[in-house]
């Protein structure tokens, strides 16, 4: 039976900036074997990500304060994009990753 609630709403997916600030501001020139490890495995993740659609791009960002990552996700929301970033065996790691995650007020992609 059909039902006669009017027409659905389909939400358009938004685009976040999630910024990952590594544990110390020089994480990346002074790296140990174990943290090489783990960053593979962020790396493999993304990757996933990537293949399923929710990740646009991400890379290291060479900002002269320290570098840090940068993700930029298609998700439908902030809690979706909070799901993938709390996934992310840095986050999982408890070793001093966090994101900070901002929505983009418009994009052209």
């Amino acid at each position: 039976m059909a039902s006669n609630d009017g027409p659905r709403k389909i939400r358009a997916p938004s685009i976040f900036h999630c910024r990952l600030i590594p544990p110390r501001p020089d994480f990346a020139f002074t790296i140990t074997e174990e943290e090489r490890e783990l960053m593979g495995r962020h790396a493999d993740y993304l990757r996933g990500k990537l293949r399923e659609g929710t990740m646009i791009l991400a890379g290291p960002v060479a900002d002269p304060a320290g570098p840090w990552g940068l993700l930029i996700l298609r998700v439908g929301s902030e809690a979706e994009a909070r799901a993938v970033t709390d996934g992310d065996p840095v986050s999982r790691s408890g070793r001093g990753f966090r994101y900070e995650i901002l929505p983009l007020i418009s994009a052209i992609l």
